[in-house]
């Protein structure tokens, strides 16, 4: 359905009263995205942006032009944390457009941004799904409780899905089917996993790049820590954690476990275990985040360090003070899973020590490094292994260490796994429908195909004057894999 900008109404409002100037690139996207919105046909757009690049802004604006055309905006976060940050940091920025800002927007130019998650009180959870059945809430933040069966909208405009690779291809679908009719859809990411680079290079997504270095950012050097090679090592990590900590700094520690009886973990596509892992796996304990807490009290480089654990299993509260204490310098060393992927955004935190970083993906393992050089502040990133330097899983943490380019690293994601099950649900590689084509290797054919495909339904819809192709398409196509196409 087509959300035509509104002039003079929130989104001029929002720019009117911004407190910088809009990149170029940002301006250019916001453009196309503008023109998009406003089309008969739903847009379906990858966002790719480094961290703090400034995707939510020009996702916000976007979704204040669907709120503008009478419609509502829902954005789908993989965490309680970071939707929680989107929620307070849309609500701040919108100030007195937002009608449950921190100044209490008036007036019909205003919004209600209302967020949804799974640990609310029943209360505020039947509020939060009442505002947006009834179409009081015009932007609706929340997790996978957005999918649920009881979620209604009033009308649904436009999906934004923040960090795609953390969602499946059925879960982006829920949320999109509680649409009347078919919604714009924006995905954002910092690296896209294979499948979404191979749907990109296919014409199912239309890309946008935001590639400045965002303003504030420093760089941040990664290296691997081969303790295979340097056992030395495993004791130096800790005192160049106390190092940064004495400059007055903060120091992650990640781990791919909670407990020592635990599997991993890792989300769904991201860092599925080879056979290979599997098998050496049965040789070596992961570090878990209850075992490394137990064992860093006893490391003397750290001795006086507080030290706290984070993750998942963790009630709700607990979480939420134990990172307020770390935001605030009370916590000095965090070790935590990968709950901190996202949505966390301490400035002072210039080290990231990542262990057993063989046992995570690519994507992962760039969204992780993130967290820290977000001050002005030189960003370190260890990436741990004890795995021997020629085992095929150390490539990934090789190319991560060469490169801090999220599409280079994504390209370099899909040389290692495939495109996954293009016309499936599947975002893993390994099971790919393509038999004679490779994404990578047939870039420019693949291209030349959709060129020649987007003519051909051009001037003619009903495929009426190509018989032939109508046919092979009706021969290939089973409803299951032709209601995937529809989707991303």
């Amino acid at each position: 359905v087509s959300r035509p900008s509104a002039a003079g109404r929130l989104l001029t409002a929002y720019d009117r009263q911004l407190p910088f100037t809009l990149t170029a690139g940002q301006s250019a996207v916001g453009k196309t995205l503008a023109e998009e919105l406003a089309l008969d046909s739903p847009m379906n757009r990858l966002l790719q942006g480094e961290v703090g690049s400034g995707k939510t802004i020009v996702a916000l604006r976007a979704m204040l032009q669907v709120v503008d055309a009478g419609g509502q905006a829902a954005l789908l976060a993989p965490t309680e944390v970071l939707a929680a940050q989107h929620f307070d940091s849309i609500r701040r920025t919108l100030g007195p457009l937002s009608r449950d800002g921190l100044l209490g927007g008036l007036g019909p130019d205003s919004v209600q941004v209302t967020l949804l998650t799974g640990s609310m009180s029943t209360a505020a959870r039947k509020q939060a799904m009442l505002d947006a059945a009834s179409g009081t809430a015009g932007i609706v933040i929340g997790t996978h409780a957005l999918l649920s069966e009881n979620v209604s909208f009033y009308d649904l405009g436009l999906i934004v899905v923040d960090e795609q690779h953390r969602f499946g291809v059925e879960q982006r679908d829920v949320l999109r089917s509680k649409a009347s009719k078919p919604p714009h859809l924006l995905v954002m990411t910092a690296t896209p996993i294979p499948r979404t680079v191979a749907m990109t290079v296919f014409g199912d997504l239309e890309t946008s790049v935001l590639d400045e270095l965002p303003a504030g950012r420093a760089p941040i050097s990664t290296h691997v820590v081969g303790l295979a090679e340097h056992p030395a090592w495993a004791t130096r990590i800790w005192s160049r954690s106390r190092e940064e900590i004495d400059a007055g700094h903060q120091v992650y520690v990640v781990c791919p476990k909670i407990g020592t009886d635990d599997d991993g973990d890792f989300s769904p596509g991201e860092a599925e275990p080879t056979d290979a892992d599997l098998a050496e796996n049965g040789a070596r304990e992961l570090a878990s985040v209850t075992g490394v807490v137990e064992q860093l009290r006893d490391v003397p480089a750290l001795a006086g360090i507080s030290v706290a654990p984070l993750h998942g299993r963790q009630d709700p509260a607990l979480k939420s003070d134990t990172m307020a204490s770390f935001t605030a310098n009370r916590t000095q060393l965090l070790v935590s899973t990968t709950v901190i992927e996202v949505g966390v955004d301490v400035h002072n935190a210039t080290l990231m020590v990542i262990l057993d970083a063989d046992r995570f993906g690519i994507s992962q393992l760039h969204q992780l490094r993130g967290r820290v050089g977000r001050g002005g502040l030189p960003g370190t990133c260890l990436l741990v292994t004890s795995l021997e330097p020629g085992h095929p899983s150390r490539r990934r943490l090789d190319a991560v260490a060469a490169t801090t380019d999220g599409f280079e690293l994504s390209q370099e994601d899909l040389k290692l796994r495939r495109e996954g099950d293009i016309l499936g649900a599947s975002q893993s590689g390994g099971r790919s429908t393509l038999k004679l084509l490779r994404v990578l290797e047939h870039e420019d054919l693949i291209a030349r195909a959709r060129q020649d495909a987007q003519a051909i339904v051009a001037a003619d819809p009903g495929l009426d004057r190509h018989t032939v192709l109508a046919a092979a398409i009706d021969d290939y196509l089973n409803p299951e894999k032709e209601a995937f196409l529809e989707r991303g």
